[in-house]
């Protein structure tokens, strides 16, 4: 700890320097302001990963990691950007729920509303059949330039070493456990029951694609506990760990489930029917690079868009378009970095499990060359 201590004394007045004035130089590199904000919130939130991020610095020069421009304490302020149109807000047609008619909302209780989000409705970038709803500044062209690319990877099958790495950035976020259409507007779908929250969904899809013969681990770390401040940080550390003990992963994905609200309290539910099953529908997010933080962003849009094409080209309707948009997500660390996101705190967890399981045949589909 001393020695991290006296070394890092000068980085700090740095940081200090940069929050003022802009910028400053240590060690003949300039340290941004932006860069050195991030470490002070990091220090405050999760000081052992902001120490090692220092330390990484100190001894290879390498970028701290960006700050997340979102609150993570606002949990109004999800993953989805829109709430669905009236066009979409409607069921598969053959689902039971759709047919069923739904019980009443007890009184101080709120309604859960499923919605069917369509790829077709939502003026997305088209490749095959992967859709990617472009929220940068990119032109379309310059998306679609990168959609359907050759992996920038190669899997091996078989491998005795791990080629992907399941974790949870939030792994406390959890589902309804009952299949209702209300809910407790007192519940926050979280847990720290690992049966239950994103663990759950994150270990059947390490088993579906170590049975596809796709050497894959996953981290059980909770990440957002007991602080969901500075989770960011603590999962970047953990991520930053697995790659330097096993280098040979490729992929690297963060799942989580989103949280769909409107402004009366209804809870909207991302739903599809694969192979008669009502199932939640996922969401891939890729961030794209501001100023240099992610600057592998084409290859993360590339993989993001075959396996967005591999979801529809097999299960239509489980995917909604990949989300390419300003987020960081600690996804400047692999060519195969990305966020997916299953369902959202309305959708059961039986529905959220089998949606992780379709995304991950999908995906054990495009490293074994089948779509």
């Amino acid at each position: 700890m001393y020695r991290f201590a006296r070394r890092a004394v000068p980085f700090l007045a740095a940081g200090v320097i940069a929050v003022g004035a802009g910028s400053c130089v240590f060690a003949a590199q300039p340290v941004p302001a932006r860069d050195a904000a991030a470490f002070f919130a990091s220090l405050l939130c999760s000081p052992t990963a902001a120490m090692q991020a220092a330390d990484d610095y100190i001894n290879g020069g390498e970028a701290i990691p960006v700050a997340q421009t979102y609150d993570e304490n606002d949990y109004s302020s999800g993953f989805w950007t829109q709430l669905p149109t009236q066009s979409e807000i409607v069921p598969p047609q053959s689902s039971a729920a759709s047919q069923a008619e739904p019980e009443p909302v007890p009184e101080g209780m709120c309604p859960l509303y499923a919605a069917h989000y369509d790829v077709y409705a939502q003026g997305c970038v088209n490749s095959g059949a992967g859709y990617v709803r472009n929220c940068t500044d990119w032109s379309d062209a310059d998306v679609s330039a990168e959609m359907m690319q050759q992996l920038p990877f190669d899997i091996q099958l078989n491998s005795a070493e791990p080629q992907v790495l399941i974790m949870h950035t939030h792994a406390t976020e959890t589902y309804e456990l009952e299949d209702k259409s209300w809910c407790d507007p007192e519940f926050t779908a979280r847990s720290t029951d690992v049966s239950i929250n994103m663990v759950s969904v994150g270990k059947e899809m390490a088993a579906v694609l170590n049975a596809a013969g796709i050497n894959t681990v996953q981290d059980a770390t909770l990440h957002d506990y007991p602080s969901y401040t500075g989770s960011y940080a603590n999962s970047n550390a953990t991520v930053r760990k697995w790659l330097a003990e096993h280098p040979s992963i490729k992929v690297v994905l963060d799942v989580h489930r989103d949280a769909i609200q409107q402004e009366d309290g209804t809870r909207i539910k991302p739903i599809a029917e694969i192979e008669g099953q009502q199932t939640a529908q996922v969401m891939l997010i890729c961030g794209c690079d501001v100023d240099g933080n992610i600057p592998n962003c084409r290859q993360n849009l590339r993989f993001a868009s075959r396996w967005q094409n591999a979801m529809q080209a097999l299960y239509p309707g489980l995917a909604r378009p990949a989300l390419f948009d300003y987020r960081y997500y600690n996804q400047d660390l692999t060519t195969g970095s990305l966020l997916i996101e299953v369902g959202g705190h309305a959708i059961t967890l039986d529905e959220a499990t089998k949606a992780g399981v379709y995304a991950a045949k999908a995906l054990a589909a495009l490293f074994r060359g089948e779509v």
